[in-house]
């Protein structure tokens, strides 16, 4: 198993656009899901998009680990709460990430941030992910 990280940063109320962040059934165009710029509704769905659209492929765990607490710490000053964000600490959801990933499950946080906007960080498993038998983007 390798990991992928994906990052996705924009006006929340796009998120309501289900359409464009489901995977169509086959033998549907997948045209709509691959180009659109929003993340999927599943984590996993992250590993149908281009590979263009990996932030990172990080060598070990704890590189992963860095990577999300990095996209935490950079976008710290717009989060929309950053009480209740405080209150669950980057420790706690470093911990958590670090159980889920190590036990192969895919990992993704969202968080509101000032003026409508939205911050996904995704770190996914990939072969084999334990949720979608997908391939690698990246080969």
């Amino acid at each position: 198993m390798h990991l992928h990280c994906y990052v996705w940063s924009g006006i929340g109320a796009d998120l309501r656009n289900e359409a464009e962040r489901r995977p169509p059934l086959p033998p549907a165009d997948p045209g709509p899901f691959t180009a659109s710029p929003l993340p999927p509704m599943r984590t996993c769905d992250w590993l149908l998009k281009p590979a263009r659209r990996i932030d990172a492929s990080p060598a070990t765990l704890d590189d992963a680990l860095a990577w999300l607490a990095e996209h935490h710490r950079t976008t710290r000053s717009a989060f929309l709460r950053p009480a209740d964000e405080a209150r669950i600490g980057l420790d706690f959801r470093l911990e958590t990430a670090r159980e889920a990933l190590h036990n192969g499950v895919d990992v993704q946080w969202g968080i509101w941030l000032s003026g409508g906007r939205f911050l996904t960080c995704g770190v996914v498993c990939c072969s084999p992910n334990r949720h979608a038998a997908y391939r690698c983007p990246a080969s």
